[in-house]
């Protein structure tokens, strides 16, 4: 009888787990077609159904808008990739999906992780990841506030949280560590992971981003982590020399190399592929789309959303940027 008894409880409680969709930080993805909703069947991790993409940005224009912002506030390239990928995500929210459970789901809002060395350019110095949300109305002024309090953190002497949970579990017998982690993996599936354990964790993310060329190297194509849920991560290299065509003549440009790993269960190619371009589009406008160049802040606005007196002239060039690229 108590085998009986134990086993039905154990069908009741499983039974439970598998209605449970609520998660903390996403809600169940609508309107999906079918297909794609049996992808995390087909393909369940997320290396196995990474998707590569290759791309690049002018690098003059963030150059010249560097050099116009900085009298006012600090900003360097690495603050612009971040509101970049913040505005690629504004303009195509299915791309802020992530997989848990063989679920797809729409996270909460926009969060966005990149990689600082806790000393610049120290090759000893241990790498710290940066994860912060980023408001649909926040201006890079603001945004850019945000995240150098945040680095200053970092690379500070002060313990994080991320520091206390490594070396927390960095100190338990490996046999216990292996059974904790699994138990949190399924705690992770079934979406009964805390709010306060994923808004802390780097891994739980829209996009994780790197700027290898602020230490001088090339872009190189990432993985995706199994920990977590991260479905985008974006490199970006060092500034190079190509040859691209402009108006059917071959010009030297200086570009910024990108490399994108995508997990292509939470959307298809073709909204990747705006994704993407919206991404290069602030990184090449950004006297537009980013603003914030007068002092007196007049030129203030939400990240990617100009007023109207910038838009039409923007929508030209954006729409000549797109011939050269699909020229070269």
């Amino acid at each position: 009888m108590f085998w009986l008894i134990a086993a039905a409880v154990f069908v009741a409680l499983l039974t439970l787990l598998t209605l449970r969709k609520a998660r903390p930080d996403g809600t169940l993805a609508a309107d999906l077609h079918n297909y794609r909703r049996m992808m995390p069947y087909i393909m369940p991790t997320r290396n196995e159904s990474i998707v590569f993409y290759d791309e690049w940005a002018s690098a003059e224009p963030i150059e010249r808008y560097l050099a116009a912002v900085r009298p006012r506030f600090h900003a360097d390239f690495t603050h612009c990739t971040v509101a970049a990928i913040a505005h690629g995500l504004k303009c195509n929210p299915t791309m802020n999906r992530f997989v848990a459970g063989r679920r797809i789901y729409a996270r909460r809002g926009n969060w966005i992780t990149f990689a600082v060395k806790r000393q610049k350019l120290n090759r000893a110095a241990r790498l710290a990841a940066v994860k912060r949300e980023v408001p649909e109305d926040q201006s890079f002024f603001a945004l850019c506030e945000a995240l150098r309090a945040d680095i200053n953190v970092e690379r500070s002497d002060a313990v994080t949280y991320t520091d206390r949970e490594v070396g927390l579990l960095t100190r338990v017998p490996r046999p216990i560590l292996r059974v904790g982690v699994g138990l949190l993996r399924l705690l992770d599936y079934h979406g009964l992971l805390p709010w306060d354990f994923i808004k802390n964790d780097a891994m739980y993310t829209s996009v994780f981003c790197a700027n290898l060329g602020s230490v001088g190297m090339k872009a190189g194509y990432h993985h995706l982590y199994e920990w977590g849920n991260c479905p985008l991560f974006i490199v970006f290299g060092r500034v190079e020399e190509r040859v691209v065509v402009v108006d059917g003549a071959p010009v030297v440009r200086r570009v910024i190399p990108i490399r994108f790993s995508f997990d292509e269960r939470i959307d298809d190619g073709l909204n990747a592929g705006h994704g993407i371009k919206a991404v290069i589009d602030a990184l090449e406008n950004p006297f537009e789309l980013l603003g914030c160049v007068d002092p007196d802040g007049r030129d203030d606005h939400p990240i990617g959303a100009p007023p109207a007196a910038k838009r039409a002239a923007l929508e030209a060039r954006l729409a000549h940027e797109r011939q050269v690229r699909q020229a070269t």
